[in-house]
């Protein structure tokens, strides 16, 4: 959990450098996320980042948090409650709320049951996910301001959750998985190897780990990545993979739509 949790600082990190030296207008800069600018982008981790900690020290009332949101949860409709708030004060909310995640979450039992939006997940599962949630809505900052982030081993945490949630990608979407099992090779910044699933798969996917990570986290279309996709179980499940809990996406366009 320690070392989560230091991953997560690093992320976070890199998140703050992005906004930080913003103006007002700057913090109003459109993303590629439909309808959201990056102080959307930002109010979203810090709210997030406190129901997780609420699920973690008040499970019963997140549960009658959740119970109470009979539609569900609107990432937009919470968006629009914090739009009064200054690029200052969203950037001192967020990390409040980080350091507060961060601090709760490194002396937990990593094997420790919370409930989430989707499926309950382990404090480790949990606090991986907000390393997936911080480099994803960082990479709508990143393309929104026009800046390439440097990849880095922690696109290992965004890859297993992506591989983790193939199941949930299928119930998000009505769909029954399939029991074909797949191979998921990807080669990471440092050039090393990372494999999920039986060896002997015929469906597979391998390419860059960004790549991957790009797509389950829907921050591009697969058409416009270097993966290599093989088998009709594979092209299924990337065709909808969904790494973030909630409703399911819609993906984004090919650049060539865009």
């Amino acid at each position: 959990m320690a070392a989560l949790a230091a991953d997560l600082a690093a992320e976070s990190a890199v998140t703050r450098a992005l906004v930080a030296g913003l103006d007002e207008a700057g913090w109003h800069t459109p993303t590629p996320a439909a309808g959201w600018d990056i102080a959307d982008q930002i109010s979203h981790l810090a709210y997030f980042d406190e129901v997780t900690v609420r699920s973690a020290l008040h499970p019963a009332e997140f549960e009658a948090e959740l119970a109470a949101a009979r539609d569900g949860v609107n990432p937009d409709a919470i968006a629009a409650r914090f739009r009064d708030r200054s690029g200052s004060q969203l950037l001192d909310w967020f990390e409040a709320a980080r350091a507060d995640l961060v601090n709760t979450f490194k002396n937990l039992d990593p094997r420790a049951r919370l409930p989430w939006f989707g499926p309950p997940m382990s404090a480790a599962s949990s606090l991986t996910a907000r390393i997936m949630e911080t480099w994803a809505h960082t990479q709508d900052i990143a393309d929104a301001l026009g800046v390439t982030r440097e990849p880095t081993s922690r696109l290992r945490h965004v890859a297993h959750i992506g591989v983790g949630a193939r199941a949930f990608s299928y119930a998000v979407h009505g769909m029954t998985p399939p029991q074909t099992p797949v191979r998921v090779e990807l080669t990471g910044p440092d050039a090393d190897l990372w494999s999920w699933g039986r060896q002997d798969a015929a469906d597979r996917v391998a390419g860059p780990a960004l790549d991957f990570c790009l797509l389950v986290t829907q921050r591009r279309h697969r058409d416009d990545l270097a993966l290599v996709i093989e088998g009709p179980a594979a092209t299924e499940w990337m065709s909808i993979a969904q790494a973030f809990a909630g409703a399911a996406g819609a993906g984004r366009p090919r650049s060539t739509d865009a």
